[in-house]
């Protein structure tokens, strides 16, 4: 019987990304679009405890939340495994986003233009912590449609930050997005590493 040596087993390598935005933006259907996998969700139903608590009159239609993650997995090669975890978007669920972010190498903040101001707190999040972010404008059938240069002026976003747009239902729209991402995080990263004394 043959057996393969150690040495001739790879072990594939992981990167994270962490996808970020308020309550209702589409998280969880931008993890379960793109997963190879079925997504591990963590929903509960809206009931009516949530009243006074989270605003949901700008999402009526919203049945369920998520309470604790979204996750889910792309394999992009024989040795590269990309994990991706949504965050919970009501502010009362944010204590958990720090064990989220934990190895990330980016995030995808997530936002509708009809409510550009549930975006400032992860926007916040994520430049204190120093983690490379894009800012991707899921488009909504009925949202109004701005120019991704005054979205970013809006947000008072720092200059050189990518802002696109995306269709969280979409496979080939959220891996661009996934793609762009991971390009931002390089650039940060290759920016930060010293230049040896010669």
């Amino acid at each position: 019987m043959d057996y393969a040596r150690s040495s001739d087993q790879r072990t594939a390598a992981s990167t994270k990304i962490v996808v970020a935005g308020g309550f209702g933006v589409g998280k969880t259907t931008l993890v379960g679009t793109v997963s190879e996998i079925m997504p591990l969700r963590t929903e509960a139903l809206v009931t009516n405890q949530s009243e006074g608590v989270d605003d949901l009159a700008n999402v009526p239609q919203k049945g369920t939340t998520t309470v604790a993650m979204d996750f889910g997995r792309i394999t992009l090669g024989e040795d590269l495994v990309l994990y991706l975890f949504g965050t919970p978007g009501q502010r009362r669920f944010w204590f958990m986003w720090d064990d989220l972010c934990l190895g990330a190498i980016g995030a995808i903040v997530l936002v509708d233009t009809e409510r550009l101001d549930e975006a400032f707190s992860p926007l916040d999040y994520f430049e204190q912590r120093g983690l490379p972010f894009i800012v991707a404008v899921n488009q909504f059938e009925d949202a109004p449609q701005y120019p991704l240069g005054d979205v970013a002026t809006a947000l008072a976003l720092s200059p050189g930050t990518p802002v696109i747009r995306i269709d969280a239902r979409r496979r080939d729209s959220v891996k661009q997005a996934l793609v762009r991402v991971t390009e931002f995080s390089l650039e940060k990263l290759s920016q930060d590493v010293p230049v040896p004394a010669s």
